[in-house]
């Protein structure tokens, strides 16, 4: 009898993921928890395994195609086996409608169209920008409201011009040429396909800067005391199998700054600020061309210099190699992004949603500064510095408090023991 490849919930909060990549084609021979299909969840990349041994006998959702938990997503038998109707439960998955597709040219949807089972983020949406949902097109599985859907028509509602008044239309001078566009030569230009990493990073890029007023705050952190506790400890650490980045130092000093400012580990919502216990601090992590994910250390302020070092060597490795888990990217109250690896000595991150705030840790170069000793003498010195920028949401922290933390940042790093 058939067997159906059924989608899992890869997450305590994971309920759809789309399939990037079918490791087998109909008609391949597949072994039991043999790799099968590679499923995206939250920018995350994880292989899901055969239930049973056979042959793929029909591939239900192609690749590119975002499908919900639980659904049939293949189905395995003995070669030559016919698969009935019956034995699929379930709808087929469609791919999205193109923008050409003429399904995307009719009428908007009657305000009493049932909608259908409506995701927690596309509820959330929906709430905070005031979003009639049955004024959505929906393209997932069976007409389904995704949150694509939603930033969709959030992006094009804002681009609409605002009702005026009718106005005669200038007289033109029939010498007038017509402004054409630009030609292009054939060879000129590529399409370069969208990933599901790429897409997943435009939308929460695009949700979040239509979410929160974004604002930067900069300041400077001497970190001598940091190099000089770094060079007597590495080495120790190493016998560990530790690698001592100076990230575990940034994390340890946000963890000081967010217990101080416990405003800072929050998040907005219509009822009133959420005030977040738990400090769970997100790790942004390069990989390379395909983006950026951010893995998540729970718990933070449980954790030693040591114990966060491990950890960062350990998400940074598994992320680098594709093994993260989806729980392992989510959750996180605060977040930072190290930039300063490439070069850059300032920036302006985007804020992680739906967290208050992001720390930019710039590049550490050694700088003339102006010291003081403790009589008030002043002398120039060459220190290692670095710029540290908070981005904030503010409809949560005004300047003062969002500089007070940062400034308990830099205090924590400078007064280092």
């Amino acid at each position: 009898m058939p067997t159906q490849v059924i989608m899992p919930q890869l997450g305590e909060s994971v309920i759809e993921g789309t399939i990037t990549r079918w490791l087998k084609s109909v008609g391949d021979p597949v072994e039991e928890y043999e790799p099968l299909v590679e499923i995206n969840t939250d920018k995350v990349d994880t292989e899901v395994p055969s239930p049973a041994s056979g042959v793929i006998l029909e591939i239900l959702v192609p690749e590119g195609v975002t499908v919900q938990a639980g659904k049939p997503l293949a189905v395995i038998g003995q070669a030559g086996e016919v698969v009935s109707a019956p034995q699929i439960s379930g709808e087929r998955a469609q791919p999205a409608q193109s923008a050409e597709s003429p399904a995307t040219t009719t009428a908007a949807p009657s305000p009493r169209r049932d909608l259908g089972f409506i995701s927690p983020v596309v509820a959330k949406i929906a709430s905070e920008h005031q979003i009639d949902l049955s004024q959505v097109v929906g393209t997932g599985q069976g007409g389904r409201i995704t949150k694509k859907d939603v930033l969709n028509y959030l992006e094009q509602r804002s681009k609409k011009p605002p009702v005026l008044a009718p106005v005669a239309a200038p007289q033109v001078s029939s010498t007038t040429p017509a402004v054409a566009p630009p030609a292009v030569m054939p060879g000129e230009e590529e399409i370069l396909p969208l990933t599901a990493v790429r897409r997943s990073i435009a939308e929460h890029m695009v949700h979040s800067k239509h979410t929160s007023p974004h604002v930067t705050t900069i300041m400077e952190a001497d970190l001598s005391r940091i190099m000089a506790h770094r060079q007597a400890n590495k080495d120790a650490f190493a016998k560990d199998g530790v690698n001592l980045t100076f990230t575990a130092y940034f994390v340890t000093a946000a963890v000081a700054a967010l217990k101080a400012y416990p405003i800072v580990n929050s998040s907005w919502t219509d009822n009133g600020i959420r005030l977040h216990r738990a400090i769970h601090i997100g790790v942004a992590a390069s990989l390379g061309e395909a983006g950026l994910i951010v893995p998540v250390i729970k718990n933070a302020d449980r954790l030693s210099l040591l114990g966060l070092a491990r950890l960062i060597n350990d998400l940074a490795q598994r992320a680098r190699s594709k093994q993260l888990k989806p729980d392992e990217v989510q959750g996180g109250t605060f977040t930072i992004t190290n930039h300063g690896v490439t070069g850059s000595l300032f920036a302006t991150p985007i804020i992680n949603q739906p967290q208050c705030a992001i720390l930019g840790v710039g590049k550490i170069q050694k700088r003339v500064v102006v010291v003081s000793d403790a009589v008030g003498n002043d002398s120039i010195a060459i220190r290692p510095m670095v710029y540290l920028g908070l981005t904030f949401d503010h409809r949560i922290l005004d300047g003062a408090i969002a500089d007070n933390f940062l400034g308990k940042v830099v205090e924590t790093l400078q007064n280092w023991v």
